[in-house]
């Protein structure tokens, strides 16, 4: 049986849908003309991280054409071409409700995305819709998922200085009483990307995969004969290749689920690795297959929940980074965030990399067609401000960003300009965001 072949072709079989990435071969069997002319969609990546950073290793020497990065930047040395470093972005809206000491932590995540300011109530919340939500809206017709909100620590905290602990725990806000839930399952996530059918079908078939250990191709596999025998030699290489990534983090998502089952950790839900920089990845590879695909176009990843004090082990101490933000101006304590955030940016580095890997309709490649925003709420975590943020832009937005460059903003510039800017080079329609006054000057091309 002869299969349909368009921009939303899917392999199918018991309840798996997996959709194809873009080949060359496609237009010629089906309608595509659209696609190609129109070109790739934009997509829109939003992470952030807590408590902060270590402001003197963050920013680049002078304005301008960037040459070499700071410190904590250097990871993302191969891809200086497609970053965007900012100096003087503000969220005033972050400030205290006229406290004498407020929530620094939950005011910082709650305007990081939303620019405006987080209600003071600890029985409910207020913000406003945040920028990947207002994307969401813009184009989430067009994907399988609005949206797809992930973060890699449990989103539980408590109410703090009259605040309710939801802020510290969401970015994301649909309305601006609804945030929207993150998911740190990778398993989770992995089926919900890659099963479809009626509800009945995706679970008996997830079931049947779970107990024999199967993949999730397997269902697929008549369909993946069908396409291979009806493309080029280079999109079945594509294909291949796709299909190839696709197995390989279902594999590691099982091998976390196996050590789950081998009685180390009953607590941890099945399919959440117990290697923390193993979560991370995972999380980063489902973010890349998810846009390669199109199935969303927007997307949050909360790294760490605001103020938390996960520690981490594997660089060599085993301070919590809450604790370490509040460094007093320790040196050891500086050295020790300094290496936490340059970690951080080499897992951004990791996904990043991916991103260049992935092949677009017209020869670019997926960062080519995206705006990653990467930062904190806070700047300096010992004194809970949000003057100066540590934020950074990567992709070119299909054409709408100038990269490669420093831009140093008037002090206070309203970090909603940077997200209006992002806004309107993605195609959104709008004049304002949040406490905006402006797009900001010399992003957009």
């Amino acid at each position: 049986m002869a299969i349909p072949m368009d921009r939303r072709t899917m392999l199918r079989g018991m309840g798996a849908a997996l959709a194809l990435p873009w080949m060359e071969s496609l237009p010629a069997v089906a309608s595509l003309a659209s696609l190609v002319k129109d070109g790739p969609p934009v997509r829109m990546c939003y992470w952030y991280v807590p408590n902060g950073v270590h402001l003197p290793a963050w920013f680049p020497e002078r304005p301008g054409t960037l040459v070499n990065l700071p410190e904590t930047l250097q990871p993302l040395s191969f891809a200086r071409q497609y970053l965007n470093c900012f100096h003087g972005l503000t969220h005033n809206t972050a400030l205290t409700n006229g406290d004498d000491e407020g929530c620094g932590h939950g005011q910082g995540a709650a305007s990081f995305l939303t620019g405006a300011q987080a209600y003071k109530s600890q029985d409910a919340v207020r913000v406003d819709i945040s920028a990947d939500q207002l994307y969401a809206r813009h184009v989430g017709n067009q994907t399988r998922l609005p949206s797809l909100e992930l973060g890699c620590e449990a989103a539980r905290s408590g109410n703090a200085f009259g605040y309710s602990g939801t802020y510290k725990t969401h970015i994301s806000w649909r309305t601006s009483t609804s945030p929207a839930p993150y998911e740190l399952n990778p398993k989770l996530v992995f089926d919900r990307l890659f099963t479809d059918g009626s509800e009945r079908l995706t679970r008996s078939t997830v079931a049947d995969r779970d107990f024999y250990r199967r993949s999730i191709l397997d269902y697929a596999l008549d369909d993946a004969r069908r396409v291979r025998n009806r493309v080029s030699s280079a999109d079945r290489l594509k294909l291949d290749q796709y299909l190839t990534g696709v197995r390989e983090v279902e594999r590691r998502i099982q091998n976390a689920s196996s050590a789950d089952l081998s009685g180390t950790d009953f607590e941890r839900p099945s399919g959440i690795p117990s290697d923390f920089d193993e979560h991370l990845r995972l999380m980063c590879d489902l973010m890349v297959l998810a846009f390669q695909t199109d199935s969303t176009r927007a997307s949050t990843f909360m790294v760490t929940k605001e103020a938390t004090d996960r520690n981490y082990p594997w660089l060599g101490f085993t301070d919590g980074h809450h604790e370490l933000s509040h460094h007093g101006n320790d040196e050891e304590k500086h050295r020790k965030l300094r290496e936490i955030d340059r970690y951080h940016i080499s897992i951004l580095a990791y996904m990043i990399e991916k991103m260049m890997d992935v092949e677009e309709s017209d020869g670019s490649n997926l960062l080519d067609n995206s705006m990653i925003l990467f930062g904190s709420g806070i700047s300096d975590g010992d004194r809970h401000d949000h003057v100066n943020l540590p934020v950074i832009v990567l992709g070119k937005g299909g054409g709408a960003l100038r990269t490669g460059q420093y831009l140093k903003c008037r002090p206070e510039t309203p970090m909603s300009n940077l997200l209006l800017s992002m806004l309107q080079g993605a195609g959104v329609p709008v004049d304002r965001f949040g406490d905006s006054t402006e797009p900001l000057p010399g992003l957009l091309a």
